[in-house]
């Protein structure tokens, strides 16, 4: 069977500059994987280059999804064939509800012409994520919204895409402890109901006490430079630091 996404060899440049430098990985449907690294290592990067981003230039390697070759789709194609981010920094959209975005994102995956069902899953996906829909289905997207907020919102646009791959930029950014709770909750949550994989960015470990990962990768430079066991990796890095664990890795030690 073929893994869901599968990174090969994937060298990237943006403006000019090569910002990753052979990034290989594989997700299987259902599983949880952790990328993690420090400020300008390509995380973000890696993200957009799984979405489309025009000005994320592939110079060598591809994006295969469900074992089709996506290196040079549109975004929107991407979205269609099942790829949901939640980005770390989304913008405000002033004049734009947030219940009817995530209806019409719900739309976009399960077109049945029906709004009850609709309504309900919208009002179940920010029940979860602990935000009370008569007050937040009419607020416009993300306008006066506390960090926190914005990342809930965020995350339930992913889920309202039931999507078979959800991707987060750095989810625990700026989040208070509770919210990163539900965050964490809903997102494992939704791995299971979806049969989804999922690929969450950070730079810490705080979120991961609320998921279930399967993986956890670590990139530095560019590269990832380890794969493998969760607790084994995290223990090492939060002991080490990533220029130390880096460094052990050279060293063998």
């Amino acid at each position: 069977m073929n893994p869901l996404l599968k990174v090969e060899d994937l060298h990237v440049s943006v403006g000019g500059r090569r910002v990753l430098r052979g990034v290989s990985l594989k997700i299987n449907r259902g599983e949880t994987h952790v990328l993690m690294g420090p400020n300008a290592s390509g995380k973000t990067t890696l993200v957009l280059t799984l979405v489309g981003y025009p000005q994320y230039r592939i110079t060598r390697g591809r994006i295969l999804f469900e074992g089709r070759d996506i290196s040079d789709l549109e975004i929107n194609e991407r979205v269609r064939m099942g790829i949901g981010v939640a980005f770390q920094r989304p913008p405000s959209i002033r004049g734009v509800r947030l219940g009817d975005l995530l209806r019409l994102i719900v739309s976009l995956r399960a077109p049945d012409g029906s709004e009850g069902p609709h309504e309900r899953f919208v009002d179940g996906i920010l029940e979860r994520l602990g935000m009370d829909p008569t007050f937040y289905r009419g607020r416009h997207v993300n306008v006066g919204f506390s960090g926190g907020e914005i990342k809930k919102c965020e995350v339930a646009q992913v889920l309202a895409l039931r999507p078979k791959l959800m991707i987060f930029d750095e989810p625990d950014s700026g989040v208070d402890i509770d919210s990163l709770r539900l965050v964490g909750e809903a997102i494992n949550a939704a791995t299971e109901e979806f049969g989804a994989a999922s690929l969450i960015i950070t730079h810490y470990r705080h979120i991961l006490r609320y998921l279930k990962p399967d993986v956890v990768h670590v990139l530095h430079d560019g590269r990832i430079i380890s794969s493998g066991e969760p607790g084994w990796i995290l223990e090492r890095l939060e002991r080490l630091g990533y220029e130390g664990y880096a460094k052990s890795l050279m060293g063998g030690s």
